[in-house]
């Protein structure tokens, strides 16, 4: 593959905001979590506060349950000076990866993928300059974690990603993924081929045949996926420095 010359507002994100959000209850009942309230405004516009403010411009926000909700909110992003585009499940949900699958047309050549439930604040441009650097077909940023926020599940060997494997996971995985992936589309349209599958199985293949690198992050995520990450998000982000970003 031959190495990229990239400018970071024209990468796209895909972010993949479509789940049901079973574990937050009550608290997501009637909207989606995108939407629920942290430190005064939807979690969403905490994230991408976040990303412009990193030099990301494009976003397609990959939606299921609850969605138009999300696109009634943002509109096409303009008053916040982004383009926001938007690719919905339907009435089935389709898995990770199925809704990348939808959203490759939006997406270009080379692209972001990111988490809709996560607060990541790490230096972009650092990670767009690893990945256009190489001739990977992908890039996976992972963080030490020895089962800190959740079970590991990578294994990160000076400056090498070897294994990654959200199942079988093994003693020697002692980092994570972080939430934040770059990708080319010629490394993954054939790996997409079902209606319904899991990036993490996609993640898992280009990793075990070399074709997936790591890069190393070390401030910690931030995520809303249960209660008690929620409350932790909301403490972090009260902060007057976070709320007025």
């Amino acid at each position: 593959m031959q190495r990229l010359q990239l400018n970071i507002a024209d990468v796209p994100v895909a972010l993949l905001a479509g789940g049901l959000a079973t574990r937050l209850g009550n608290v997501s009942a009637t909207i989606p979590k995108a939407m629920v309230d942290v430190a005064g405004r939807p979690f969403i516009d905490h994230q991408l506060l976040l990303l412009r403010s990193r030099g990301i411009r494009r976003i397609v926000l990959c939606l299921g349950h609850l969605g138009q909700q999300i696109e009634q909110h943002l509109g096409d992003g303009a008053s916040c000076g982004l383009s926001l585009s938007y690719s919905h499940d339907g009435p089935t949900l389709v898995g990770t990866g199925g809704a990348l699958r939808r959203a490759m047309p939006m997406l270009g050549p080379v692209f972001w993928v990111m988490y809709g439930d996560s607060y990541m604040d790490i230096d972009y441009r650092a990670v767009l300059a690893r990945f256009a650097d190489s001739d990977a077909g992908g890039l996976m940023t992972v963080i030490r974690n020895d089962d800190c926020w959740d079970r590991s599940n990578a294994v990160f060997e000076e400056g090498r990603l070897s294994c990654y494997d959200k199942i079988h996971r093994t003693p020697d995985m002692r980092y994570i993924d972080y939430g934040v992936q770059l990708l080319r589309a010629s490394a993954v349209e054939s790996l997409l081929t079902q209606e319904r599958c899991d990036l993490a199985d996609i993640y898992r293949t280009m990793v075990s045949q070399g074709r997936m690198i790591g890069h190393e992050v070390h401030d910690r995520f931030y995520e809303i996926g249960t209660p008690a990450a929620l409350e932790e998000t909301r403490r972090h982000l009260a902060t007057p420095a976070r709320v007025s970003a």
